[in-house]
């Protein structure tokens, strides 16, 4: 009987194999952000040039309903700047407010009808379509994600987001391509219908998302060199920041908290030395 039971297993498992492996993907590129580490903080002038990224290019598709225009300018957002701790007094975030290519939907209390007026601070960004069908629609029955929290939701990061816009690639000879898709190895899914080649099954997804950036394709306000790689790794950062928009503060308060507790432990070692110095242990 245990002997079927293994057989079973063994073979179970032979038939499920293939299919773990077919759903693969390339490791993450690992990359150097200024906010790693216990003491790493947010880079601000990155968080402005990612911001660009996303407002000139990914909000077109990509929607983020958790982040207010008044967030970019609170402590450890792109804007933040100590003369406004009100960040909706901030100029720079008002602009951006005001300047948004899409106005807000309400409703008319009295008609009832559609109306649409300028966002303000204590709106969120303006998202690209009314709703999920209406984005489905127009970008071929797929769904652009969120990415108000998308670097949380995703293995890896930012080296998971920064992989995925630069990791497009021409699929190996082999790989048939569904209409509408992309190959990206390092988008995770499986290929296995699709691949008519020599040897193993290629790592990696098809992905709806054409290559969004290149060289350029963004023009930063601070002079920095405007490549591909850049572009990239700084809308990372910046959903990064979109994600844990707090962590600035977080560190602060635990490297305060462990100051604290340093002084207070040698403190606490002086007094019983003190007290207890005369008495026979």
């Amino acid at each position: 009987m245990l002997r079927k039971v293994l057989a079973l297993a063994a073979v179970v498992g032979a038939i499920a194999a293939p299919a773990f492996a077919a759903t693969s993907s390339l490791e993450p590129k690992v990359q150097s952000w200024s906010f790693n580490g216990p003491f790493g903080m947010y880079d601000q002038g990155q968080l402005q040039r990612g911001f660009k990224v996303y407002e000139q290019v990914c909000s077109a598709c990509h929607s983020m309903n958790y982040v207010a225009f008044h967030d970019l300018g609170e402590p450890g957002g792109p804007w933040w700047n100590p003369k406004y701790p009100n960040s909706n007094d901030n100029p720079w975030v008002k602009a951006i407010a005001a300047g948004w290519p899409r106005q807000v939907s309400t409703i008319n209390s009295d008609t009832g009808d559609e109306t649409h007026r300028p966002p303000t601070t204590a709106d969120v960004l303006v998202p690209p379509f009314p709703n999920d069908a209406a984005a489905r629609a127009s970008n071929g029955g797929a769904l652009p994600p969120d990415m108000s929290l998308l670097v949380s939701a995703r293995d890896g990061g930012p080296n998971y987001v920064y992989s995925i816009v630069t990791g497009f690639a021409a699929p190996p000879a082999g790989l048939d391509v569904p209409p509408g898709k992309y190959y990206n190895p390092y988008f995770p899914g499986d290929v296995t219908a699709n691949w008519h080649g020599t040897g193993p099954t290629p790592p990696g997804g098809f992905i709806s998302m054409p290559p969004p950036l290149t060289d350029c394709k963004v023009t930063f306000d601070d002079g920095t060199p405007c490549k591909l790689d850049q572009e990239a790794k700084d809308v990372a950062a910046f959903l990064q920041w979109a994600s844990d928009p707090k962590m600035d503060q977080r560190k602060q308060l635990g490297l305060a908290v462990m100051i604290y507790l340093f002084l207070f432990s040698g403190l606490l070692y002086a007094s019983y030395r003190r007290i207890w110095r005369h008495v026979a242990h």
